[in-house]
């Protein structure tokens, strides 16, 4: 199923493909009283031949400010993992934007790789769908790009805690009570704040989110009443050895508790961070825990086939 899903999004793609490059520019989200500031940035189709913007340690295929082409454009939003960034899933932006979609990430405050100073504490869980939220109040507001958007086709991409991000935004309303279990003896301020029910009966959804691709979420504070909300399309997708906190039974009993209407994908020999893009040189030669692989797991070529498959997901979802 997945290989007919890949040559679907190829055979649709490559006209959009030929025509576009991806065109990129930094965003920032004002503060307001629903929360801080938010930096990232926008991928969009773009006329121009691809050039390269630098972004901090790696460099990314793009055309910085290039104007936007197209109109009417479906939009997806990322959410990234455990401190990680609006750069992470740079590749599956490019795709997106490659195909005639407008992208939109941004950094979690007190949760990226910019700013850890909240990462282990439950606000941060919180806060994820808020921004999300406020992501899409301003793609659609204040923006540049509002007015190329279609308001009524936005899709949402999740890693990690990312996925669990997204769940939440498509209506999943998390048990933070499920994981005490898991806190037995341990000191963590997400613990704490759990053990003292520092959080709100209900959490920030948005349904203008109409499908919606997971991958790898943090299955913990979920179960089958806890996401009976969703009632979007999910693409689940799942790594056969887990890590960083996301274990494969774990993500396998999620799948069990959602709603019918969703897909399921668990992809063999790799592990949790292989959802990020391939990463830059400097960073594979220093051997860094997110650019580890097994052996004999390819990638590059891995992300050549989620990406084809998420095009071909969400021009199924949301329409070409």
């Amino acid at each position: 199923m997945l290989a007919g899903r890949i040559l679907l999004a190829i055979g649709l793609g490559l006209a959009a493909t030929c025509a576009h490059a991806a065109g990129f520019r930094f965003i920032e989200v004002p503060a307001d009283t629903e929360g801080p500031a938010l930096a990232g940035a926008i991928w969009y189709p773009c006329a121009a031949p691809p050039g390269e913007v630098k972004l901090a340690r790696r460099t990314i295929p793009a055309v910085k400010d290039c104007p936007i082409e197209g109109e009417r454009l479906p939009l997806v939003v990322i959410s990234h993992g455990r401190i990680g960034s609006f750069a992470g899933h740079h590749d599956t932006a490019e795709a997106l934007a490659d195909a005639g979609f407008m992208v939109a990430a941004i950094d979690h405050p007190g949760d990226s790789s910019g700013d850890k100073s909240r990462s282990w504490e439950l606000s941060v869980m919180i806060e994820r769908p808020a921004a999300i939220k406020r992501l899409i109040d301003f793609m659609l507001g204040a923006s540049p790009a509002a007015g190329k958007i279609d308001a009524q086709r936005i899709g949402l991409f999740g890693f990690s805690r990312g996925g669990y991000t997204g769940l939440v935004a498509v209506g999943a309303e998390p048990h933070f009570a499920i994981a005490l279990p898991r806190c037995a003896g341990a000191s963590l301020p997400i613990c704490e704040d759990i053990r003292n029910k520092r959080y709100p009966p209900s959490l920030v959804h948005d349904a203008r989110i109409k499908a919606a691709v997971i991958a790898d979420p943090l299955p913990i504070f979920f179960d089958r009443d806890s996401l009976a909300g969703v009632k979007v399309p999910i693409d689940l997708w799942a790594s056969q050895t887990g890590g960083d906190g996301v274990e494969p039974h774990d993500v396998a009993a999620l799948e069990q508790s959602l709603p019918a209407g969703h897909a399921y994908h668990v992809v063999a020999n790799a592990g949790h961070f292989a959802f990020l893009a391939p990463c830059p040189p400097a960073a594979a030669r220093e051997n860094a825990e997110p650019c580890v692989d097994a052996p004999g797991f390819d990638r590059v070529a891995f992300h050549a086939q989620l990406n084809a498959a998420m095009v071909a997901f969400f021009r199924q979802q949301l329409g070409p």
